[in-house]
């Protein structure tokens, strides 16, 4: 069941003449106490960030007329997940992001109350629910296969290697700075079935994030299945679950294409997949099992963001342009499969490839507000929050 929604305009936060956004779906832009969104800003949108190119960071003041303050910035960034900026979790004044020193990239934490800073050894991906540890990954090799999720300016050492044994999955001690490899690429390939194309295809790592109660996490196992892994029919993807320090590794989903994913808890997973009797759908996948059950069949009918409210009731995802060049943001109960469709975005160009702007859709800590990334306004790149608080708390 389907049910237009009646909610408000979305509210932008950000204005020019420069451009602004937050970046991925999987985090949230708020702090703890709701007042301020972190946001990275550009004065260019229109092409690839090279390596000299800079975004500003830093945050908006919703209790003070949506002002901007300037707290850093990084030259480690791209257009689909920025610096992976957000809140240390646990914090109520400490940030972490990605920089790049020299031809290395690393992490920074930064208090922005007293503007301490810290390094750490390594770039972060997913920071564990706590906010004592991360899993961390090759940017530069991501830029090399999908450079929208990657990073420009330093060399990949591994770049002639498509398996490497001594590159992969990297623990980060966000307390000591510490890191070590815990998963390898070489590793990953050992794991489970042989699938088409694992021997000769260029193996990559993508997409971290841990569950609810932060002692596994999910990663897609991505190689490439011809030479220039530029779109989906290129590459082959399995899902793979691990213990936080790399042991007890487990292939949740070796279908050859999964997309976007969010944990409901700390068993079970909601992703975007294909598999070869039903087609694509959102499955619910059951950690270490084979168990599997479809959502929202026939009502989620497209790839999206997907991500979980806080109360984990709602699911909240998007879709990519239509024919007409709309995305559609959309709420999911799954308990009545009613289906909410909040809104429809325009994306003028450009609306694909690696500087596109998805929505991108990120639930307030309270589950009252999404905020999303958008160009339906003169195709500029701002943020946009909306209430949504008429529909969870009813």
């Amino acid at each position: 069941m389907t049910t237009p929604s009646t909610l408000s305009t979305p509210l932008p936060v950000t204005d020019g003449p420069r451009f602004h956004f937050f970046g991925y779906y999987d985090k949230s832009p708020w702090d703890v106490s709701g007042r301020f969104l972190l946001a990275q800003e550009t004065g260019f949108m229109d092409r690839r960030p090279g390596p000299e190119d800079v975004a500003d960071i830093g945050v908006v003041d919703t209790q003070d007329g949506n002002s901007w303050r300037k707290l850093s910035e990084t030259q480690a960034w791209n257009w689909q997940q920025g610096c992976m900026l957000q809140w240390v979790p646990g914090s109520e004044d400490e940030i972490i992001f990605n920089v790049r020193q020299g031809d290395r990239f690393q992490a920074q934490v930064l208090n922005t109350r007293t503007n301490e800073m810290r390094h750490l050894s390594q770039p972060i991906y997913g920071v564990s629910p706590a906010g004592r540890e991360a899993i961390s990954l090759n940017f530069s090799r991501l830029f090399d296969v999908r450079p929208g999720y990657g990073y420009a300016g330093a060399p990949d050492p591994w770049a002639d290697n498509i398996c490497p044994e001594d590159d992969g999955l990297y623990h980060v001690d966000l307390e000591t700075g510490d890191s070590r490899l815990i998963f390898s690429l070489a590793d990953a390939l050992r794991l489970g079935e042989p699938q088409p194309g694992m021997e000769t295809g260029k193996h990559r790592f993508n997409h971290v994030q841990w569950n609810t109660d932060g002692t596994r996490f999910a990663v897609l196992h991505r190689w490439s299945i011809v030479p220039s892994p530029a779109n989906w029919s290129s590459w082959a993807t399995r899902l793979l679950t691990l213990n936080a320090d790399g042991t007890d590794p487990h292939v949740l989903s070796d279908h050859t294409m999964i997309s976007h994913y969010d944990w409901r808890d700390p068993q079970t997973v909601l992703a975007w997949a294909r598999r070869h009797d039903v087609g694509d759908r959102y499955f619910l996948f059951t950690d270490k099992t084979p168990e599997t059950t479809i959502v929202g069949d026939g009502i989620l009918t497209v790839d999206g963001h997907c991500s979980y409210s806080p109360d984990r009731r709602w699911i909240l995802t998007d879709t990519y342009p239509d024919k007409e060049g709309y995305r559609t943001l959309l709420l999911f109960d799954p308990k009545s499969e009613r289906r909410i469709d909040i809104g429809r975005f325009h994306g003028p160009t450009p609306s694909d490839g690696e500087i596109r702007c998805d929505l991108h859709p990120r639930w307030s800590r309270d589950g009252r507000q999404i905020c999303i990334d958008s160009i339906h306004e003169n195709g500029h790149r701002q943020i946009y929050t909306i209430d949504v608080s008429s529909i969870t708390t009813a």
